[in-house]
């Protein structure tokens, strides 16, 4: 059971400085690992906080070994209330940079705001002392931060940084996405217009195109998912990039498949014939936008097979 601030000792409250710091220095640590091979301007930033971390951590050792003896209670954030939960940090998957400043100056808040609550409980001098260096500390730590940063992240780092995070969101969600944007809005025009003309029944068509979408982004999951690992690609989560290629691909699917929900066979096909345009003209956007390819050649590649791909099915579907 958790105790309240008001309740502990001041050993107890040199014993959870002593861990929140040791805590804080390995959160710096494992956000720095992660942002290395990416953002080494922002990793090395963190691995200089981390290395105060370390320095306020062994300073309250000292003095607890001084007042206390050699034996530190392991007395957890989670142990006292009025603390915020932090999520594991090995469980926050590809945070960016920002993201990464946001939390740490949250941390940094918290801490000093410990330390202030703490030197006000404290009666010992010499603890008193130490906590309200440590607050003090922590206060010019996000001065410190912005100073470095300015330091460190000069323009041209970041224009890196923000090239390789458009690069990472290419890799992991605008490329698979694109991929199942493709398929689903080309591979079921086929099926969905075959069975539009050979029976001229907007619910059958309906059912045929529910069907060929749905199984289109199961497939297309699967096959992004098991593509590889991103290890070595560095595109990413398989899970993630197989439920985004899945999505997308029924997505694309559904678009001019709704249509035929209208029961009128002619104003359900007009309508699905528009919709197909439409889809081919934001895949062909998004090419241009996010893949840097030239508009014009785009909507050709993608609007050539969208009408070759329709009017297989038209022929098929009237034969």
């Amino acid at each position: 059971m958790a105790k309240s601030f008001k309740q502990l000792t001041e050993r107890e409250i040199v014993a959870l400085a002593i861990s929140l710091e040791e805590e804080d220095g390995r959160i710096l640590g494992d956000f720095a690992q992660g942002l290395r091979d990416s953002y080494p301007a922002t990793a090395n930033l963190l691995e200089e906080m981390r290395e105060e971390e370390n320095g306020h951590r062994a300073s309250l050792i000292e003095l607890y070994q001084a007042r206390f003896g050699d034996h530190i209670p392991l007395i957890r954030r989670g142990d006292v209330k009025g603390f915020v939960a932090r999520p594991p940090v090995w469980l926050a998957a590809n945070i960016g940079p920002k993201a990464v400043r946001k939390t740490v100056e949250a941390m940094e808040t918290e801490t000093r705001h410990f330390y202030l609550t703490a030197m006000r409980h404290a009666t010992h001098a010499p603890t008193r002392k130490l906590l309200g260096d440590l607050a003090e500390a922590e206060a010019k730590h996000s001065a410190a931060a912005e100073l470095m940063e300015k330091e460190q992240l000069t323009p041209d780092v970041r224009v890196k940084e923000d090239e390789a995070s458009k690069r990472i969101f290419l890799l992991q969600y605008v490329q698979p996405g694109l991929v199942g944007l493709m398929d689903g809005s080309v591979s079921t025009l086929a099926p969905l217009f075959a069975a539009a003309f050979a029976t001229h029944n907007s619910w059958d068509a309906f059912l045929v195109g529910l069907a060929a979408s749905v199984g289109a982004g199961i497939s297309m999951a699967f096959a992004e998912a098991l593509s590889d690992d991103g290890l070595l690609t560095g595109r990413g989560s398989p899970i993630v990039r197989g439920t985004v290629t899945g999505i997308m691909t029924t997505a694309g699917g559904i678009g001019h498949t709704l249509p035929f929900l209208i029961s009128d066979f002619r104003v359900a096909t007009g309508i699905a014939i528009a919709v197909v345009g439409i889809e081919l003209g934001v895949i062909s956007w998004i090419r241009q936008h996010y893949m840097n390819t030239p508009l014009l050649r785009a909507a050709l590649q993608v609007v050539l097979s969208g009408i070759l791909v329709f009017m297989a099915g038209i022929l098929i579907g009237n034969s």
